[in-house]
């Protein structure tokens, strides 16, 4: 039986860094694209015999910034992939993107380069939130751009930052109601997180940054669930909402602990080989993955920390995680297995436990961390 696939191809370049992102992201005045392109490839074609009896399902460019990418380069990525599996009746190809005038101008070069699904970084549709968030462009910017993806890809989504320092539920209702007018299937919305080794962190430290208490960061998510849930956009995972059949296949992959591929400096992977997990990790730095090629970590995955794994990225999805995958893991019962803590998590309503899987709740998906750190205790 054929095996699903999802592979993250990563761009590690942007034009700025912005303040509150810890990603694996970097500026450099020249970019040589050629010589990125064949290692991109390079890298598909070493990684291909890991997952020989997969079919893709999809292909993800993330970054950094992926639209600061040559199309013609997209185009011989998604071809490679092609020609080294086979590929998923309805592949989603999902690139993400800036909405700054300058590279919406690739939008129609991306779309003939095979991709059919775009992901905008909008963050905000407020001007000086968008000035806070040190984005490089403005909410007219934002506005076409998003315009422009839904007259150019099959599928679009954007991202909203929200929980902001100084923002009011009055105000961000506003904000979410106009970003309702302009969304089609999905939308993004993060609660804005202090990151270690980020310029916010360094202005949280000297006492220039302070986010909203936890009540009004509490009203903020809850509003926002019940009011995309009324919209048809409910969430699908704690920070995603999508109409029904509108979720990122890509993210689902990770989510439902599948076989993913990472590609280019500072990427992930996991992978299934032989009944064995296996998690792969390229170097951060993109001069010193260029010079070495190959992985910085490959290595077999306890089934302790793969069932850890498991639950962390199941149970943040509405959909839980399947009982019989859990219980292939632990070995045991799922009630057996956690007996210690999870009849106090399901009787004090964070966990919810059936014949079919396990889930959190609307409030323990609320206090993620804090519920599997009881759970796994």
């Amino acid at each position: 039986m054929t095996a699903p696939l999802a592979i993250y191809i990563h761009w590690p370049f942007c034009r700025s860094k912005c303040p509150y992102c810890d990603f694996n992201s970097h500026v450099r005045e020249h970019i040589d694209a050629a010589r990125w392109e064949a290692a991109l490839v390079a890298d598909l074609e070493r990684q291909a015999p890991l997952a020989p009896a997969h079919e893709v399902v999809s292909i993800f460019f993330g970054g950094g910034t992926p639209s600061l990418m040559p199309p013609a380069t997209v185009a011989r990525l998604i071809e490679r992939v092609g020609e080294l599996w086979p590929l998923a009746p309805g592949l989603e190809i999902t690139l993400e993107a800036n909405p700054n005038s300058a590279e919406a101008e690739r939008f129609a070069g991306f779309a003939a380069a095979g991709v059919n699904r775009l992901s905008l970084g909008v963050q905000s549709l407020d001007p000086a939130a968008l000035r806070f968030l040190g984005r490089g462009h403005d909410r007219t910017e934002a506005i076409a751009a998003i315009r422009l993806a839904r007259e150019r890809f099959p599928r679009y989504s954007f991202d909203l930052i929200y929980a902001r320092p100084g923002q009011s539920l009055a105000a961000w209702q506003d904000e979410l109601d106009e970003a309702l007018s302009l969304a089609g299937e999905h939308l993004s919305l993060y609660q804005l997180t202090i990151e270690p080794g980020t310029a916010f962190a360094a202005r949280a430290a000297r006492g220039e940054l302070a986010l909203p208490d936890e009540d009004l960061a509490a009203a903020l998510f809850e509003w926002t669930q019940r009011r995309l849930a009324a919209a048809g956009l409910p969430a699908y995972e704690v920070s995603n909402h999508a109409r029904p059949g509108g979720e990122c296949r890509h993210n689902l992959a990770y989510w439902r602990y599948e076989d993913y591929l990472g590609v280019g400096p500072g990427a992930h992977g996991r992978v299934t080989r032989g009944g064995i997990r296996y998690a792969t990790r390229h170097r951060r730095a993109p001069e010193a993955w260029l010079a070495a090629g190959g992985f910085e970590e490959f290595a077999a995955i306890p089934p302790e920390t793969a069932l850890a794994e498991m639950l962390m990225m199941g149970l943040r999805l509405a959909e839980g995680v399947p009982r019989r995958r859990l219980e292939a893991l632990a070995g045991a019962a799922v009630e057996r297995r956690f007996a210690a803590s999870l009849p106090r998590l399901v009787e004090g309503g964070f966990l919810s436990l059936d014949g079919d899987r396990l889930a959190a709740t609307d409030a323990g998906r609320q206090r993620l961390n804090a519920v599997l750190a009881a759970l796994l205790a």
